[in-house]
C-alpha cells in the first residue's frame, strides 16, 4: 500500500498521525526540493524505529566520538573488524569489546532519530510517500522504538521555541562571532554549555558545524546562542553574504527582492535561485520571500516547486496581491484553466483600488478570456 502527496494537503504531522494510529510498519520519505533534502523515517507497528536526513548523515562512530562516548582508538578497532569481514554491525562491536555499554549505544541512536524526525516535522513543503512493507534499506546500529506521539508532542514544542529563536538564529547554517560589544561574557555567569560554545567561536564553525563538534543537538546548540545573542554576546553572520547584528533582521525584503530581479534580468537563474532561497531561510514569515522564491522556481520550469512556494506565500499573506496573480500563472501551465481563472479572477478584485499597472491589467483579462475559452473546448471534447 502506497499513501502520497504534496505537504500543502496533508501536513506532515498528518502523515506521523496517520501511521501511527493506523500501526503501518514500512518506509516513509520526504523530499523538499526547495531545501534540497530528504529525510527517511522506518515505521513498524506504527512506532519509529529508524530514521535518516541527507543534509546531516552523521555515521553513529562519529557521533559516539564527538559526544566523548568512545576513543578514536575504540573506534579504529571496530572499523578494522569490520574491514576484515566482522559482519556485526559498529555498535554491537563497540559493546562486546565494553568500549560503550548497551543502554549508551541505545541512547545515542535514539538521540540521532529524533534529531532527524523534529528537523523533518518542521517542513511545510515538500512530498511525501509511504510505502508500506517489510523494513528494507534500514542501518541502524542498534534496535529503538520509539512511540509517534511522544516525537509529535516534543516536536511541535521545538517549532514554537524556535519561533522565538529565530529573531536571531534565522537558520543553522549562520555563522556566530563575538559581538565586541560593552556587556559582553566579562560580565555575565555563563553556564557549562555555554562556555563550551563560546569554545568553538571561531568565525568559521556555523551553528550547525558546532552541533557536530559537540555532539549536541542544532537546536540545543542554536537556543544556547540565541541566550547568548539576546545578551549581546554574540551576533550572526550569513555566509551568504549578509552580516546581521543581533537584535536586526537578516536581511532587507526589498534589497533582497531587488538582487533576485536583478539576477533574473540577467539570467542567472542559478544565482536568483540561491538567493530566493537564503531570503526564505532568514525571512521565512514573509510572504513575499516565499513569493520570490516561487517566482523563481516557476521561472526554471519547476511548476510544482513553484507552486508550493506560491501557496506557502498566499498562506502567510491571503491579500498578496502578486501571489494571486503567479498561481493563476502556474495552474494555467499546469493544464488547471479553471482554476486559474479563479486565481487570477482574485488577483484583479485584489488589485481594484490599487495602482497596478493598466497593461497587467489588460493582459490578465485577455489570459481569462483565452483559459475559459480553452477550458471550455476541453470539457466539450472529452465530456468534461
Amino acid at each position: 500500500m502506497a499513501i502520497e502527496g504534496p505537504l500543502r494537503e496533508l501536513g506532515i504531522h498528518d502523515v506521523f498521525q496517520l501511521l501511527d494510529l493506523s500501526r503501518k510498519s514500512g518506509t516513509l520519505r520526504v523530499t523538499s526540493q526547495v531545501r534540497r533534502n530528504q529525510g527517511t523515517v522506518w515505521f513498524d507497528g506504527g512506532a519509529i524505529v529508524y530514521a535518516e536526513v541527507r543534509s546531516n548523515p552523521h555515521p553513529l562512530g562519529e557521533l559516539l566520538l564527538r559526544a566523548g562516548k568512545i576513543s578514536e582508538g575504540d573506534l579504529r578497532m571496530a572499523r578494522d573488524l569490520q574491514g576484515r569481514g566482522d559482519p556485526r554491525r559498529l555498535g554491537d562491536i563497540l559493546v562486546a569489546s565494553g568500549s560503550l555499554t548497551r543502554r549508551e549505544l541505545e541512547r545515542q541512536v535514539r538521540f540521532q532519530v529524533e534529531e532527524v524526525i523534529f528537523e523533518v516535522i518542521g517542513w511545510q513543503e515538500g512530498y511525501f510517500a509511504f510505502h508500506e512493507g517489510p523494513l528494507t534499506g534500514l542501518n541502524a546500529e542498534a534496535a529503538v522504538r520509539i512511540p509517534t506521539e511522544a516525537l509529535l508532542m516534543e516536536g511541535a514544542r521545538r517549532i514554537d521555541e524556535w519561533s522565538r529563536i529565530e529573531r536571531y538564529v534565522p537558520h543553522v547554517g549562520v555563522i556566530p562571532v563575538l559581538s565586541g560589544e560593552d556587556g559582553g561574557e566579562g560580565g555575565m555567569d555563563l553556564l557549562p554549555p555555554e562556555w563550551e560554545v563560546l569554545a568553538l567561536i571561531d568565525g568559521e564553525r556555523s551553528v550547525r558545524g558546532i552541533a557536530q563538534e559537540l555532539g549536541r543537538s542544532e537546536f540545543a546548540v542554536a537556543r544556547t546562542i540565541f541566550g547568548l545573542a539576546s545578551a549581546s554576546v554574540l551576533r550572526m553572520h550569513d555566509p551568504g553574504g549578509t552580516a546581521t547584528r543581533a537584535s536586526a533582521p537578516v536581511a532587507d525584503v526589498d534589497q533582497a527582492l531587488a538582487r533576485i530581479d536583478a539576477a533574473l534580468d540577467s539570467h542567472d537563474l542559478d544565482g536568483a535561485r540561491a538567493a530566493a532561497e537564503s531570503l526564505v531561510q532568514s525571512q521565512g514569515d514573509n510572504a513575499r520571500s516565499h513569493a520570490a522564491l516561487g517566482h523563481v522556481l516557476l521561472t526554471q520550469g519547476l511548476l510544482a516547486e513553484g507552486e508550493e512556494a506560491t501557496r506557502r506565500a498566499l498562506t502567510l499573506d491571503p491579500m498578496l496581491g502578486e501571489a494571486h496573480r503567479q498561481l493563476g500563472d502556474v495552474l494555467v501551465m499546469r493544464g488547471r484553466f479553471a482554476d486559474a481563472v479563479e486565481w487570477w479572477r482574485r488577483w484583479l478584485t485584489v488589485e481594484a483600488h490599487a495602482a497596478a499597472d493598466t497593461h497587467a491589467r489588460a493582459a490578465t483579462e485577455a489570459a481569462i478570456a483565452a483559459a475559459e475559452r480553452l477550458d471550455a473546448y476541453l470539457r466539450g471534447r472529452h465530456g468534461g
